[in-house]
């Protein structure tokens, strides 16, 4: 019997925008993002005057499938979630939890005071691990997620710093 490798994260690349788009069409059907704004989030995410911070998740494997991945976009001293998803055959493997890690860590680096998100209403997986990081339910946003109009819920957590003091990641 082998054990399970753990997928490594790592800065997302232009070059993974394709198998995160696979990804994104099979878990966000309705509200699934374009190539553009992969693009357009990308072009923020490098040099001295980012905003932007993504992560992949691949399976250890040369040339591994990306199985999930992150993004954080950042405006002054308030970070905001833009995404995080996980391939269903990881969903209860730790692996959100470690992509959320990495963006509050990035956050902390942007010196955010706050970070914002927004989750879709019937997505409970996803709300409960944001309230495990102390993220807190402060609102909604009625009809956000289009064309199913869907409404979010927002969250917000204070001090992302304090978040991840003692967590650790494999990657």
């Amino acid at each position: 019997m082998t054990t399970p490798v753990t997928p490594r994260l790592r800065e997302m690349r232009w070059w993974d925008i394709d198998a995160v788009l696979e990804l994104e069409k099979d878990l966000f059907p309705e509200d699934a993002w374009s190539r553009g704004m992969f693009w357009s989030e990308l072009a923020h995410a490098r040099g001295p005057e980012a905003t932007r911070r993504y992560f992949v998740a691949e399976e250890a494997a040369e040339g591994g499938r990306l199985v999930g991945y992150a993004g954080l976009a950042a405006a002054g001293d308030l970070g905001d979630v833009q995404t995080v998803a996980v391939g269903r055959d990881h969903w209860g493997t730790g692996l959100g939890g470690r992509l959320l890690t990495e963006l509050l860590r990035a956050a902390t680096d942007f010196e955010c005071a706050e970070v914002m998100l927004e989750c879709r209403i019937d997505n409970i997986r996803a709300q409960k691990l944001y309230e495990r990081f102390g993220f807190e339910a402060i609102g909604f946003r009625r009809g956000y997620y289009q064309p199913g109009n869907v409404d979010a819920l927002v969250m917000r957590l204070t001090d992302p710093a304090t978040s991840v003091q003692g967590t650790e990641i494999n990657g």
